[in-house]
């Protein structure tokens, strides 16, 4: 169960959707590029959402700004890395959930990745299918909260191949699923990456 929730991102207003878990742990998943239709109800964010809360985490989705009904328009990624960080200060706030994961499909995994570059304090990262063959990842460096990197083997955007010489940058520690015949979009593959997310969180 979610409630339809929203929060400021500077002078933005924000719609998101609140599923309270039974820990004290949250997470803030983020969508795919809206210029191609990404939005919080895409089918990947949905799967990180059922498997966090079955973990008992509170869950908070949210469109970025220009998606859905939230206000403003697409910011390439700058604005956007605002609106993850206003939820997760309006989740500490308004729910005193302090130990916060940050969870991304796509684009979303590019922004989280900026926001985690910038040292703020969230739990873990995990990236979902994170498309480094087309956006440019070069100032994300350093991610000591990356735990888990999930991708399909044929994958054109997010080719396993790549993220695999990115990890050592990214995180040596980190973990890299590849989903043997998975392609960006994980069509036919929900509940195989739902059972990934599952055995690893």
């Amino acid at each position: 169960m979610e409630d339809k929730i929203s929060f400021q991102s500077g002078d933005l207003k924000i719609e998101g959707l609140l599923g309270k878990g039974s820990s004290r742990h949250g997470v803030v998943i983020t969508h795919p590029h809206t210029l191609f239709g990404g939005d919080m109800y895409n089918v990947v964010v949905e799967s990180l959402v059922t498997v966090y809360q079955q973990k008992g985490f509170t869950t908070l989705r949210f469109n970025f700004r220009g998606a859905g009904k939230s206000q403003g328009s697409f910011d390439q990624g700058t604005g956007e890395q605002m609106d993850v960080m206003s939820a997760i200060s309006w989740m500490k706030e308004h729910h005193d959930i302090h130990d916060i994961d940050l969870a991304g499909y796509s684009f979303g995994a590019w922004v989280n990745a900026l926001v985690s570059s910038r040292e703020i304090d969230v739990g873990r990262l995990i990236m979902v299918a994170p498309p480094v063959a087309f956006i440019d990842f070069k100032d994300v460096k350093r991610l000591p909260g990356l735990f888990l990197v999930v991708s399909g083997s044929e994958d054109e955007y997010a080719p396993p191949e790549i993220i695999r010489e990115l990890l050592p940058t990214w995180n040596p520690t980190a973990r890299l699923e590849i989903m043997e015949g998975g392609d960006h979009f994980f069509f036919g593959h929900s509940s195989r990456l739902e059972a990934i997310l599952n055995e690893r969180l």
